[in-house]
């Protein structure tokens, strides 16, 4: 025994005085193995990309075989139902599973949805299957073009765009196109906005239900803030593009007094700070004041050069729209009052808040 432990001692050595190394005694990973595994992982990343980009095409292309298929044939809705019928079994013979009729109807739709859909080369090829199926399905043409370029610039999950799909992210931006509108006599026309600007940014309401706190939430501001702060990836993706954390309980001086802004932010598209003040409770006057005044103080002493004007919202558990119309945030473009939702309402609810509100602002601005 002791002379096959000297002989593997010794092995050991001249392994090592010649370099030979095995994996298995490699302490941690070397620069040369990660260079290597990240060519192999960008390798692969593309692959899947080109692999899905192809597979997708495909799957435009036979949903436009599909209605050519039809318009050509008999327009009863028995025809197209065995055409599809036929199709699935005959794909289902050669290529396997995939091609049920369900899928296929959805090749069907995904032509329908999206005919120019070569024109959207940069976006579709990076957009899986999963999520042009949940993006087609959108109503709204303004709002599917919206989900789109969001997928695809912020590389959302499809769970992220289930969720922003469900949560009615599009609408709930207050400069939706369908609210940027001017009333006439005969029609409401589309006004056009050519500059990026903070209605883009701002929502009404947010929803929070990722924090697990029940509604109505009667507890401490502290502690609203406290769960917003460790979920901050959740809290980040629901406010929007562009942000990032700058700290909470900001502190700003004057010569005699100090405040705190509870979060604070700073935006890289709009290129300035985002002040968010909570509220537990109905907005008052006096809570719009507060953050008026923060917004100022922070434009005077914090604000640099090159930035834009800071913003400020402020997130209630409720709001009067008649004390928003009537105080300094109708007329200031740096001041906004949004709700937040604490549990995730159905998209019936969701609808029902914004149309009532966006009638209330027409009322109030006329």
């Amino acid at each position: 025994m002791p002379k096959k432990a000297v002989k593997k001692t010794t092995k050991n050595a001249s392994e090592k005085a010649q370099g030979i190394i095995k994996p298995d005694a490699m302490q941690g990973k070397t620069p040369f193995f990660e260079d290597v595994r990240s060519i192999l992982a960008e390798a692969r990343r593309q692959a899947y990309a080109a692999v899905n980009f192809i597979m997708v095409e495909a799957y435009w292309k036979i949903g436009c075989r599909i209605v050519e298929e039809e318009q050509a044939g008999n327009e009863r809705a028995e025809y197209g139902a065995n055409l599809l019928r036929e199709l699935s079994q005959q794909l289902g013979d050669e290529f396997g599973k995939g091609f049920s009729e369900a899928n296929l109807r959805n090749f069907r739709q995904f032509y329908l949805t999206f005919p120019d859909w070569e024109k959207r080369y940069a976006l579709c090829s990076v957009l899986s299957w999963s999520h042009l199926r949940l993006i087609m399905r959108v109503e709204n043409s303004a709002a599917r073009e919206f989900y789109m370029r969001e997928a695809a610039e912020q590389n959302w999950s499809t769970r992220q765009l289930e969720r922003s799909i469900k949560t009615l992210d599009f609408e709930r931006r207050l400069n939706a196109p369908e609210k940027r509108t001017k009333k006439t006599t005969t029609e409401i026309i589309p006004v056009p906005t050519t500059v990026f600007d903070p209605n883009d940014f701002v929502k009404d309401p947010y929803v929070l239900e990722f924090l697990g706190l029940q509604e109505p939430w009667e507890g401490y501001e502290s502690t609203l803030e406290t769960a917003l702060v460790e979920r901050l990836q959740q809290f980040l993706l629901e406010l929007g593009k562009g942000l990032s954390f700058v700290g909470r309980q900001f502190r700003i001086s004057s010569e005699t007094s100090h405040f705190y802004v509870d979060l604070v932010f700073y935006n890289y598209l709009l290129k300035c700070f985002v002040l968010i003040d909570l509220k537990t409770s109905k907005l008052t006057h006096q809570d719009i004041g507060q953050m008026d005044m923060y917004v100022r103080m922070f434009d005077d002493l914090k604000r640099g050069d090159g930035d834009n004007p800071t913003l400020g919202i402020i997130l209630c558990a409720d709001k009067d729209d008649t004390i928003v119309h009537y105080s300094v945030m109708k007329e200031s473009q740096q001041l906004f009052a949004s709700k937040y939702r604490l549990v995730l309402p159905s998209e019936e609810e969701l609808r029902d808040e914004l149309q009532r509100r966006h009638v209330l602002r027409i009322e109030n601005e006329e």
